[in-house]
């Protein structure tokens, strides 16, 4: 039976949907931005390089620790609603910091949480998903057009009140995250917690994997054929770096104007969209790992592209590509490590890819100011051989475990 508009509102799904809507409007913002932002107060581009870095080095020192306290919580929102509430307050700090070491500090506060929750998020939305028969990439991809509306309303405020109002926008939409996280459905069903309408949450049982391939304990994602996806993957994560930290940067030194830089920015997560709504079926067809190492091959193709500087619309072509280099690659990842962990390990497997993930991350954000001081856009080709050497990881992982044994595994898992 169809339930009303305002019922089906209220179910989990949607409700983690606008949190997903939300999730993402803070790096939509930084991203493009906080490098014009940076050098406006007179940061260096070795500076801004290590800005970018330091929070996440210090996720990688704690990420399994919140992924831990996720998974032993009653229920993973919890931890999330926490984290959103906490960064939704401390950008009010930017109003009041000048030079190099104090931003370092209060963006570190800013980030930390952020990059501590979204892997949390993701696993627990996924087992939602697949509880309640929902598609996790049309969930997720909210979290992209949220990124992209705000992309682009960051790119018009700032090409018209000028860079000053990026710390205003910084703060608004954290407190909006912040406030949506409050009304996040409960992710686990609990004897006493009723359901929302319209979803059955069936209760968490003990799990008895049929395939030996899943592993039940952290040790076990280091086996060799799981580990070298995920390591790849932040490879392939890590070349994207030298556009997330300069490629603003660069593209005004090339004569693009903000006002340009905003949509062509957003031009990249629009193809987003349509993977995530079509990637179950596309997940029917293809291995995870074969579609994380064709993430790499879009990789490789965008970052040479993007070292030949070409006008505008070969931009916004080679932003398009976008949708393979990190949209294949994120459903494939979070798909993997869903398919071969179980429940019991959800947040800490998540959280152990983005830990790896992040060391990748630290080293290329501290190696793209060297790079963009030394040669400029060039830096672009050492981008391209590291998605390469992420590819390259994937297919020995291929050959380690033939992929029709894990499709055909991953089915008796779930039968």
């Amino acid at each position: 039976m169809n339930l009303p508009i305002a019922a089906r509102l209220g179910t989990p799904v949607h409700r983690t949907s606008l949190f997903y809507f939300s999730l993402y409007m803070l790096p939509a913002v930084a991203n493009p931005y906080l490098p014009l932002w940076l050098a406006d107060q007179g940061i260096s581009e070795t500076e801004i390089g290590t800005i970018n870095a330091v929070p996440i080095f210090v996720m990688i020192l704690l990420n399994l620790v919140v992924g831990r306290i996720a998974d032993k919580a009653s229920d993973w929102r919890q931890v999330i609603i926490f984290g959103a509430l906490f960064a939704g307050i401390i950008p009010v700090g930017l109003f009041f910091v000048q030079g190099f070491w104090s931003i370092l500090i209060v963006w570190a506060l800013i980030i930390v949480p952020f990059q501590a929750i979204a892997p949390v998020a993701d696993a627990a939305t996924i087992r939602l998903a697949r509880r309640t028969g929902a598609n996790f990439g049309a969930i997720r991809l909210w979290g992209t057009i949220g990124f992209m509306c705000m992309t682009l309303t960051a790119g018009v405020l700032l090409d018209q009140f000028g860079v000053s109002i990026f710390v205003t926008i910084i703060l608004a939409v954290s407190l909006f995250r912040g406030l949506i996280s409050l009304q996040l459905p409960y992710f686990r069903a609990h004897e006493g917690v009723q359901s929302e309408p319209g979803t059955k949450l069936e209760p968490l049982s003990e799990f008895q994997p049929v395939s030996p391939l899943v592993a039940t304990r952290l040790k076990e994602i280091w086996r060799p054929w799981f580990f070298l996806p995920l390591l790849g993957a932040s490879l392939l994560h890590g070349s994207h770096m030298l556009q997330m930290t300069f490629g603003a940067l660069l593209w005004r030194e090339q004569g693009i104007s903000a006002a340009i830089i905003g949509p062509l920015w957003a031009v990249a997560p629009a193809g987003e969209i349509l993977v995530m709504l079509y990637f179950n079926r596309i997940a029917t067809r293809f291995s995870a790992r074969h579609l994380i190492f064709l993430a790499t091959v879009f990789a490789v193709v965008r970052w040479l592209g993007f070292a030949m500087a070409p006008p505008i619309w070969g931009y916004v072509l080679l932003q398009l590509l976008h949708l393979g280099s990190f949209a294949l690659a994120y459903m494939g990842i979070v798909n993997f490590i869903a398919n071969w962990t179980s429940e019991n390990i959800s947040a800490q497997a998540q959280s152990a890819f983005v830990v790896i993930r992040q060391v990748a991350t630290v080293i290329a954000m501290a190696g793209s100011g060297f790079l963009v001081a030394t040669i400029g856009n060039q830096a672009f080709y050492v981008a391209a051989f590291v998605a390469a050497l992420g590819g390259a990881l994937v297919l020995i992982s291929l050959m380690l475990m033939s992929p029709k044994r894990e499709m055909r595994e991953q089915v008796l898992s779930k039968s």
